[in-house]
């Protein structure tokens, strides 16, 4: 490797007292995306507190969700062994984004049914604040030092310290051999970033069907973890040879794509129906 000229150093601490920047970078992004949302949802004739009620249920059921998916998907290489105490501990890291999505949207368009909303419109106004939330949350992993990729002597490497290399082969142990990595943290962050604009740019031109603007999320999101994955060299679940967020990328892409040529008078209906 050529030695670098350049590169993003990782912060030497990843608290502030007995917070977890982890877990701030975390709540800042869904105070956002909840701002978001409201703010959207007014527009549409709708009140503010209609999109706090949701995010009562719906931000637990996603932090749960999402221990849940990392739980799972990384149980052989993690938690054979772990106690209570362990599956339960989220302070330095250990959540699975996809499935706390999942879980945040199932519930809290169980909220939304409740309150007699219009689903296709509460989908619309928070569908936006989603990769929001995950573009400020991922800077946490940035603290953690944690989600990088393949080692490379680009300008923007990211410099990770020898203690935080364990999830990594052997091979890439050596700091002198190796000093920096892809910040595929970073590049998560700036993709969702620009899928936050592409969204909301969809929806102010009216290019899709109301109720549809979910399907740009699915493929959006999909299409950014897919190449993000294949950079990563962390150690991971695999399933037929292939990393379980490849293969859950993969669903994002397909289940996007069927929502978005999902009959459209057919869609209304189910939109519609209360």
């Amino acid at each position: 490797m050529r030695p670098v000229l350049a590169a993003i150093p990782s912060p030497p601490f990843d608290s502030i007292g007995p917070l977890q920047i982890y877990g701030l970078c975390i709540a800042l992004g869904v105070v956002a995306a909840v701002s978001l949302g409201q703010r959207r949802w007014v527009a549409k004739g709708g009140h503010e507190d209609d999109i706090a009620s949701i995010a009562l249920w719906a931000v637990p059921a996603g932090v749960i969700g999402a221990r849940v998916y990392h739980i799972i998907t990384d149980y052989n290489a993690k938690f054979q062994d772990a106690s209570f105490f362990d599956f339960i501990n989220i302070r330095n890291g250990g959540l699975g984004i996809p499935g706390g999505m999942f879980a945040g949207v199932i519930v809290g368009l169980i909220v939304a049914r409740r309150r007699g909303l219009d689903i296709g419109d509460v989908l619309d106004a928070v569908v936006p604040g989603l990769p929001l939330a995950q573009a400020i949350g991922r800077w946490g992993n940035w603290f953690n030092q944690e989600l990088y990729g393949r080692p490379t002597d680009l300008p923007w490497g990211l410099e990770i310290d020898k203690d935080h290399r364990f999830a990594i082969p052997a091979e890439y142990q050596d700091v002198d051999a190796f000093p920096t990595f892809h910040p595929t943290f970073l590049y998560e962050s700036l993709w969702n970033l620009a899928l936050v604009g592409a969204l909301l740019l969809i929806d102010r031109r009216g290019w899709w069907p109301r109720g549809r603007l979910i399907a740009g999320y699915l493929i959006g999101y999909g299409l950014g973890r897919l190449w993000i994955e294949s950079v990563r060299i962390d150690t991971a679940t695999e399933v037929a040879g292939l990393r379980v967020n490849i293969w859950m990328s993969i669903a994002l892409l397909v289940g996007g794509a069927v929502v978005l040529a999902w009959p459209r008078q057919r869609s209304a209906e189910l939109v519609d129906h209360r």
